[in-house]
């Protein structure tokens, strides 16, 4: 098997950042957006190992109010990857405009499957009954709080869970998650708040170390099988054609 470069399902940059800036990373990225705006930028570019999303931040008002059906529609018809999407507890946008906002683009996706990341910052219990009620391909529940009962509802739609060095130190949570379903992230730049610096894009080896020794596995094991899995997922949903040649040319040597 040829060498598999990190993998990275949720990270947040700046669509004007320089192609060799990113290629440097060697890592996979799924790059989120925080709005159409921001998404309809990025989709511009031509990276070729960075996926870009399309994204609608629930925590951020001026992204909601500017999210439109069709201009999300539009936008995903050119990418593999929705994000960051979802609900959030503590934001300052009423959650029935955020439901709003998440049901329109649920309905899309039904239609368009795409790999999604979703956010459920405080309403892990709401997101979850979004799902069930408009059940979608591709879901990745992103630095994931549920208890062990949403957890296993979750896993009963199909959802996968990205974890990230933060939610790696909650053992017990982590360990709900069946290895089948886990997927890596950083959040970059929020994704590990206890260092100095703030973990790369792609800089996800010290959560594959700590997935390792949760189940008894080696790092390399772990990098394998979140490929694996992401193959699983890309294949259940059928868009591997939007990925660049490169990723899947390393979804095929995983698999």
């Amino acid at each position: 098997m040829r060498t598999l470069p990190p993998l990275d399902l949720h990270a947040h940059i700046d669509p004007g950042i320089a192609p060799t800036d990113l290629e440097d990373l060697r890592a996979v990225i799924f790059a989120v957006t925080r709005s159409l705006a921001e998404a309809e930028h990025a989709l511009g570019r031509n990276d070729l190992t960075t996926i870009w999303g399309v994204g609608c931040h629930p925590g951020l008002v001026a992204s909601q109010k500017s999210f439109s059906i069709e201009g999300f529609s539009k936008l995903l018809d050119s990418t593999a990857f929705a994000g960051e999407l979802g609900l959030d507890g503590k934001s300052r946008v009423p959650l029935a405009e955020q439901r709003k906002t998440l049901r329109s683009a649920l309905d899309v996706l039904a239609r368009k499957p795409r790999v999604v990341s979703l956010h459920s910052y405080a309403a892990t219990n709401s997101l979850i009954d979004e799902l069930e009620a408009r059940p979608i391909k591709g879901a990745i529940l992103h630095w994931w709080l549920g208890d062990a009962e949403l957890t296993e509802r979750a896993v009963r739609i199909g959802c996968y869970f990205s974890v990230n060095g933060s939610s790696v130190r909650k053992r017990e949570l982590t360990a709900t998650i069946p290895v089948d379903r886990l997927l890596t992230e950083t959040d970059h730049p929020f994704g590990d708040r206890r260092t100095k610096s703030a973990p790369a894009p792609g800089m996800v080896e010290n959560v594959e170390r700590s997935i390792a020794q949760l189940h008894g596995l080696s790092p390399s094991d772990v990098r394998r099988t979140v490929w694996k899995n992401l193959g699983c997922l890309i294949r259940d949903i059928g868009c591997s054609q939007l990925l660049p040649r490169q990723v899947r040319a390393w979804l095929a040597a995983a698999a």
